[in-house]
């Protein structure tokens, strides 16, 4: 393994009357992609601060290899004081070089003229991204970099991550964006920090085998655990383990929705049967939507059946919000009729969580200040019902102000599915929530016996949670795909492939250059051709599997050869796959040539 770049030693850190963490081991090496998990509260966004030398720690020694550059983006930039993004982005003792900002600005889609008071939460968030990737840093601490993104801004980092050369930690709820970047895991649990060298992929592979051998070792010593210390583990172990039969009940579920959907790609959902159409929630019929000469939404028709999962996706200023509110009533079409269920009882849990006052207690918001509540006509103890939405019962007399974003929004969930109702609107409901949140979000709406509306951009969260997905493209086209998000990317590839190929035709000047002449393919090219994707799978297949079996927590200890041999065999695999992806790129290219 190659020597760090940076490092630190037997790290700790007070925080109000206690240790946040101590004896803390790490280290960042050159080229490390580091997911960094834990849940909220446990002190991930204060270590990356840490690691960037933001803050000084208690104990603890810090080394770093001289001239390597740390560059930190973090969840909330503060852009009091600058007139313009512009002028956020190019400050500092050694700020970027215009040119680098302007170039990343333009692929980002962000105009830094724009006056930083009146920027959009997405339009700081790309700005402080602008910043910190034209700084080109060493070593770069992302800290919930897709909050705030939509799904194309998602991509774009994504590119750009694969591609850097230096090393990177990330925190982040995105499990497709983890899943596909990182390549090993840090793990904050409990004042610990484990380090497996697998990434997000393998992640709770992992962690199920240190639970294990963590009970098998409090047995071996004849002591149970403290349940103050491990009731959590036990729910989330035994939540994954649900949330398997979940996803085969979500899966009958969209084969049942597809079953009623007209021809692929077609903009309604039809009702086969009476008894169907009775089910029906919100019937939508030819509406359109447009501001001023932009149409937002253009000939849409679709119902919505009492217990579907909607999810709506697309590119910030596509219409997801005005679709949202089009569907639930706050806005009316210009042209066509949207029918609701006079029984249509909906509650809204939003992106800025505006109704929990910061003086009231825990116990105020859930209980109205008592021990019990009544949750879904069914009578609960307050610390019970805490437990369920994974809060330590002693936190019932916390204020909300003292609580974090994830927290919060915990607890808001904790109040409101507690109401009645049969229809729920999600505005970008995993903001701010850790990994282990999302699992409880999952399984809260899977139980939902209403009608749900998701917008999201979360990829993954979509993927185990809706029925039916509506894309929208931003020029008033809506898909209805029954199915997730990779159900809507899948529909639309083609159709977004096709569109760009006459584009570049039509750019080309007439009259039109003789046509080169025809690359053929040797007998080599088309075998690696035909044979190289299935290569390509068979490698991700190889390093699924070795990093599995190095998540085993006591493989180190038992046998150091073969772990090392597990290491190097992964990055053998990983660099066969880049070379082997390149090529079969280059050979695509002289096919469609």
């Amino acid at each position: 393994m190659a020597a760090p770049i940076l490092s630190y030693e037997n790290l700790g850190l007070v925080q109000g009357a206690g240790w946040l963490f101590r004896h803390l081991d790490l280290f960042i090496g050159e080229r490390d992609r580091l997911a960094l998990i834990g849940r909220n509260g446990a002190g991930k966004s204060t270590l990356l601060k840490l690691i960037a030398g933001a803050i000084d720690s208690d104990e603890g020694r810090r080394t770093i290899v001289p001239g390597t550059k740390v560059v930190m983006l973090e969840q909330d930039p503060d852009l009091a004081g600058f007139a313009t993004l512009a002028d956020y982005v190019l400050s500092g003792e050694q700020p970027p070089q215009p040119y680098e900002a302007e170039a990343i600005a333009g692929q980002l889609g962000i105009d830094l003229t724009r006056e930083a008071t009146s920027a959009s939460g997405g339009e700081r968030r790309r700005a402080a991204i602008v910043r910190a990737l034209a700084l080109a840093p060493d070593v770069l601490l992302l800290d919930e970099p897709t909050n705030h993104l939509d799904v194309g801004a998602i991509e774009w980092l994504e590119d750009w991550l694969k591609r850097f050369k230096g090393a990177f930690v990330v925190i982040s709820h995105d499990r497709t964006f983890l899943t596909r970047l990182t390549r090993q895991t840090l793990w904050l649990d409990r004042g610990e920090l484990r380090r497996a060298e697998v990434g997000f992929g393998g992640f709770e592979a992992w962690t199920e085998q240190v639970y294990a051998e963590e009970e098998r070792n409090a047995a071996r010593l004849d002591a149970k655990l403290k349940i103050e210390e491990h009731w959590l583990q036990r729910g989330v172990t035994g939540r994954r383990r649900r949330n398997q039969g979940r996803l085969a009940k979500l899966k009958e579920m969209r084969a049942e929705r597809a079953a009623m959907t007209g021809p692929q790609g077609a903009a309604a959902l039809s009702i086969a049967s009476d008894d169907v159409k009775t089910k029906v929630v919100i019937d939508v019929e030819h509406v359109s939507k447009s501001y001023g000469e932009r149409a937002i939404i253009r000939d849409l028709s679709l119902r919505v059946a009492r217990g579907d999962r909607i999810g709506i996706v697309g590119r910030n200023g596509a219409g997801k919000t005005t679709l949202l509110r089009l569907l639930t009533g706050e806005i009316e079409p210009d042209e066509g009729t949207i029918r609701r269920a006079r029984t249509l009882d909906g509650i809204v849990i939003d992106q800025q969580r505006s109704l929990m006052a910061p003086e009231k207690t825990v116990r105020d918001v859930v209980a109205d200040g008592g021990e019990w509540i009544d949750v879904l006509g069914t009578r609960k103890h307050l610390h019970g019902y805490l437990k369920e939405f994974l809060f330590d019962p002693s936190l019932a007399e916390a204020k909300v102000g003292s609580l974090s974003g994830g927290e919060r929004s915990r607890l808001l969930l904790a109040r409101e599915f507690a109401r009645r109702s049969n229809l729920l609107v999600l505005d970008e409901p995993t903001n701010d929530l850790d990994l282990e949140t999302l699992d409880l979000l999952q399984e809260v709406i899977a139980d939902y016996e209403g009608t749900v509306l998701i917008v999201s951009h979360d990829r993954d969260f979509l993927d185990r949670t809706v029925t039916v997905t509506l894309g929208l493209d931003g020029t008033g086209h809506v898909d209805v795909v029954a199915g997730g998000y990779e159900d809507w990317e899948r529909q639309r590839r083609p159709r977004v492939e096709a569109a760009r190929r006459p584009a570049v035709k039509a750019a080309a000047a007439p009259p039109p250059p003789p046509p080169p002449a025809r690359t053929k393919l040797t007998y080599k090219d088309q075998r690696d051709y035909e044979l190289l994707p299935k290569r390509i799978e068979e490698i991700d297949a190889a390093i699924a599997r070795d990093e599995a079996a190095m998540a085993d927590p006591g493989l180190y200890a038992r046998d150091a050869a073969a772990f090392d041999r597990l290491s190097k065999g992964i990055a053998a695999l990983r660099d066969e796959k880049e070379a082997a992806e390149l090529r079969w790129l280059e050979l695509a290219e002289k096919v469609e040539g």
